[in-house]
């Protein structure tokens, strides 16, 4: 081997050496403070979720904010142990605030359709089996998710409702109460007997199904028109029953005032 050979090999392990001497101890802490971390890291996992579900927070929100917290713990992890060792981070947040704004730009629907989701599992407007009237769909909530609510109607159609435009909108929760009231109108001819027909009216609320005792159901003239009375109804039924209840009393109603001889007026 050339002298010159040589010294270049001495260089190299005098330049390494005197690196070692310098960075070293850097390098081995963040590498150590990084395993400590990733440990850390483990442990506080399995307290988080322990916590979430003590505090009863809703199983579509836990899987989000347990990957949130934990990312966000890798990212504070990984920038410490680059500072401990000595690497610029100039170039790092200049990457990570072009990606957040870009993704921000690109994403800003689902992020209003996230923050719904979140208000409408925390602020609990309504849950799942709730009967809810909503961006014009009426129907019983079979899911709620972070980005949507699925609604089944009572024609069997599934409807998926983004939770942005959900929440920002107006709910009407038929099912919080436990009881809904059914509101119609029967119109007769004026040639029948007013009590007559509220007796008969009366008598198939009574009779029907499904119908609750209380609130006490309510009939009386709600206006007078030029071929007819109006009649208006008013029962109360639990909302799983609404439908059923409605059906079953408009026809009881109808075939006990036509058994009862009560005219109605001619259409048209």
């Amino acid at each position: 081997m050339k002298d010159k050979d040589i010294y270049k090999v001495e260089d190299f392990y005098k330049d390494f050496h005197n690196w070692l001497i310098t960075h070293g101890p850097k390098y081995i802490g963040g590498i150590i403070i990084f395993f400590i971390g990733l440990w850390v890291i483990r442990f506080l996992r399995a307290r988080l979720r322990t916590r979430m579900l003590k505090r009863g927070i809703h199983s579509s929100l836990q899987p989000f904010f347990l990957s949130l917290s934990i990312t966000t713990l890798y990212v504070l992890l990984i920038i410490w142990v680059m500072n401990i060792i000595g690497l610029e981070m100039t170039i790092f947040t200049t990457i990570i605030g072009a990606f957040s704004v870009a993704a921000g730009l690109a994403l800003s629907g689902t992020f209003q359709n996230f923050a719904g989701g979140v208000l409408i599992l925390l602020l609990k407007p309504f849950e799942l089996d709730d009967s809810i009237i909503a961006q014009g769909q009426d129907g019983r909530v079979t899911s709620i998710q972070i980005f949507y609510t699925v609604l089944l109607t009572a024609d069997n159609k599934t409807v998926i409702i983004p939770n942005g435009k959900l929440f920002n909108e107006v709910i009407v929760n038929v099912t919080r109460e436990g009881k809904r009231r059914l509101d119609f109108e029967v119109k007769v001819g004026y040639a029948n007997d007013v009590e007559k027909v509220r007796g008969i009216i009366e008598t198939a609320i009574n009779t029907t199904p499904n119908l609750l005792k209380t609130p006490a159901s309510k009939v009386g003239i709600n206006s007078l028109e030029i071929d007819s009375i109006r009649y208006i109804i008013n029962v109360w039924v639990q909302p799983a029953n609404f439908l059923t209840a409605k059906m079953a009393l408009q026809e009881k109603i109808i075939k006990d005032l036509t058994a009862a001889d009560v005219n109605f007026p001619k259409a048209g």
